[in-house]
């Protein structure tokens, strides 16, 4: 480990005139924790003090190197003040001390040993010493030593030379858009900065691309990090060393992923065409995976619409009930007023294009641009239950009338089989279009690839929509004949409460999730119960840290006690990811006791009675519940604080 990677600028500082031993220690743990090299300064300068107490650090010669492996310490750093006129730093020869290092170490390992060891060999060298105290600026100061330890150790590799703009790019993006996409961008930035290497990391969120980047930096950069859940624009990358991973990797794992770029062992990636948003070719990615990230990116063009749209019909219903229509039991419920009207029948657009954004965006990640259309229409037929029949989709009446069987929605499951099947239709219409003359290519995207999409989604449709049209019918009876039997339901939304917590936005908690959300289409009380179950089970595990880390600090460590408190404001906003961190840091702790807490309050907003028909929100959706909200609010506070005491027995007292 060489000495100049250890030391930052922050951390030198020149010149300095100190009067005491316990002044420059002061000085010393303040450059410490202005670098953002500790956790807890305090903590810190409690192990200093206590290695000073058993001996002073003082070799002699001018030279100290107080030194300490502490908790409060991020990562391993040095720094350092030159006091041209000394100070008494109690050293065994008596003499004032003017160079003086401190070493900061974590716990793990003995990296401390191995700086110190190599800083006193090296300090041996009155040539070498001199230059230290006699250098004019910061530079030259690093420069001295660089240059002194390739000579004294010539076998160990130099720190890669800095070049201007940014080494490494990365993009991050996750289904929603809400928190992994961010976590994981501060995450992979913060680690290049502390290990000295620039990275710029652009956010595909809720709100678009933001921190794009460039031509130029593409092409000047050593490698790019793709942390994603779904895919994204992969063409421009066309040349360069690319990572493709989770955007949980880029949360938990952003060093190690620097460090392969930096290896020079990533292999090249290369565009071979199709979905420019496809980040597929990635060598190593499974199938698995590639369908996960195609589900993922519907999914994340779809909580939109979902989002809006229930909150729109959820205020419809809220209207209703203040006007005292609440208990009228009418079925024109949410449009018995004008206000409550309109707004229920924006909400029901919204919720309308649901399935066809959900459908169409899995099929443009599949198959780019041309995937669109397919995607599209063929979720449009899957809500509307075409078929050869009745290619009207006709209902009711006009059914009748038109001596037509009525028409067969297949809804959400209808849906997503347009968006695969309509996506790879398309891979093999531009494929087997590769055969066609050359002049024929500007026409190609405009009519050839559209017609020939069309009538394939629209015959497959067709002959689908009966059957996942049964699947749809026999599942949301099901769950009207367990919203009436309360011995089935309540074990149900227990079951997908507790899902929620199991990975916290990965697959499980998406499962749930997307689950709820495509069954609200059916207007059931059961699903309404269900989207309850499934919002409380979410809230849960934030809460539960919040609470943990506020009533049993002990349980912590300083870093994870400080970021607890907002866990508060993310769980009751219904954002599960603020218990990332900590499940990932104890994962066999953590994860379990959410789990039973998130079952725990699910099963009791189901034995309460409570239905939702907004689809996120948290606790700012609470008055427009059907039920009593209160009973909504106590089931979510016995799950948490089941999952808190849990989490007081699972994890281990951490030593002061």
């Amino acid at each position: 480990m060489r000495i100049v990677d250890l030391l930052k600028k922050d951390c030198i500082e020149l010149g300095v005139k100190l009067n005491s031993k316990s002044e420059a220690i002061d000085k010393l743990v303040d450059l410490h924790n202005k670098a953002g090299n500790l956790v807890d300064a305090k903590v810190y300068k409690e192990g200093i003090l206590a290695r000073e107490a058993g001996g002073t650090t003082a070799i002699g010669d001018g030279i100290a190197i107080p030194h300490a492996k502490s908790e409060a310490v991020k990562e391993p750093a040095l720094a350092v003040v030159t006091v041209p006129d000394g100070v008494d730093y109690e050293a065994m020869d008596g003499k004032p001390s003017n160079l003086i290092f401190m070493i900061a170490a974590p716990n793990d390992g003995d990296v401390h040993l191995e700086v110190l060891a190599r800083l006193m060999t090296m300090l041996m060298d009155a040539d070498f010493k001199n230059k230290l105290l006699n250098a004019p600026n910061k530079d030259a100061f690093l420069k001295a030593i660089d240059e002194f330890e390739k000579v004294k150790y010539p076998d160990e590799p130099a720190k890669k030379e800095q070049k201007d703009g940014y080494r490494i790019l990365a993009v991050t993006a996750c289904p929603t858009g809400i928190a992994h996409t961010y976590m994981a961008a501060e995450a992979l930035e913060k680690a290049g900065k502390e290990m000295g290497i620039p990275l710029k990391a652009e956010t595909n969120g809720s709100a678009g691309a933001k921190n794009i980047l460039t031509k130029k930096e593409i092409e000047e950069c050593d490698g790019i990090i793709v942390a994603a859940d779904k895919n994204v624009e992969m063409a421009r990358f066309d040349g360069k060393p690319v990572i493709s991973t989770k955007v949980a990797d880029g949360i938990h794992k952003p060093k190690e992923l620097i460090e392969k770029i930096e290896s020079g062992q990533v292999p090249i990636y290369h565009h071979h065409g199709g979905a420019a948003a496809s980040s597929d070719e990635i060598e190593g990615e499974s199938f698995g995976r590639k369908l996960y990230k195609h589900l993922m990116n519907g999914v994340s063009h779809m909580l939109p619409f979902v989002v809006a749209g229930g909150l729109f019909i959820a205020i419809a219903f809220l209207i209703d009930t203040i006007c005292g229509y609440g208990g009228s039991g009418s079925g024109n419920f949410g449009t018995m007023t004008p206000a409550s009207a309109f707004l229920k029948t924006i909400g029901g657009v919204a919720f309308n294009l649901m399935v066809p954004i959900l459908a169409g965006f899995i099929a443009m990640s599949i198959a780019d641009r041309p995937g669109l259309l397919v995607g599209l229409v063929g979720g449009f037929l899957a809500t509307s239950g075409a078929t050869f029949a009745n290619p009207g989709a006709l209902t009711g009446d006009a059914a009748v009338e038109a001596g037509v069987a009525a028409a067969v929605p297949s809804g959400f499951l209808g849906g997503l089989l347009a968006g695969f099947v309509g996506g790879w239709i398309m891979l093999m219409i531009e494929k087997a279009c590769d055969k066609l003359p050359h002049s024929l290519e500007g026409i190609k995207p405009v009519l050839i690839y559209p017609l020939l999409g069309l009538g394939a989604i629209a015959v497959i449709m067709c002959a689908v929509n009966p059957i996942m049209g049964w699947i749809n019918t026999s599942m949301t009876n099901a769950l009207t004949a367990m919203s009436k039997t309360e011995g089935l339901m309540v074990p149900l939304c227990a079951l997908l409460a507790g899902m929620m917590s199991i990975d916290m936005g990965g697959p499980f908690n998406k499962a749930a999730y997307v689950f709820a959300t495509g069954m609200l289409s059916t207007g059931t009380d059961a699903s309404y119960m269900i989207m309850a179950a499934v919002m409380i089970g979410g809230m849960v595990p934030p809460i539960a840290i919040a609470l943990s880390t506020t009533f049993n600090k002990n349980r912590w460590t300083a870093e994870e006690r400080k970021n607890g408190t907002v866990n508060y404001i993310m769980g009751l906003s219904f954002i599960s990811e603020g218990a990332i961190p900590y499940a990932a840091g104890h994962p066999l702790q953590v994860i379990p006791a959410c789990i039973v807490g998130s079952a725990s309050a699910g099963a009791l907003s189901a034995l309460f009675g409570c239905k939702l028909m907004a689809p996120h929100g948290g606790i700012f959706v609470f008055a427009t519940m059907s039920g009593t909200w209160y009973w909504y609010i106590l089931a979510l506070a016995v799950g948490s604080f089941i999952s808190m005491i849990l989490l007081a027995l699972f994890m281990k007292k951490k030593s002061k």
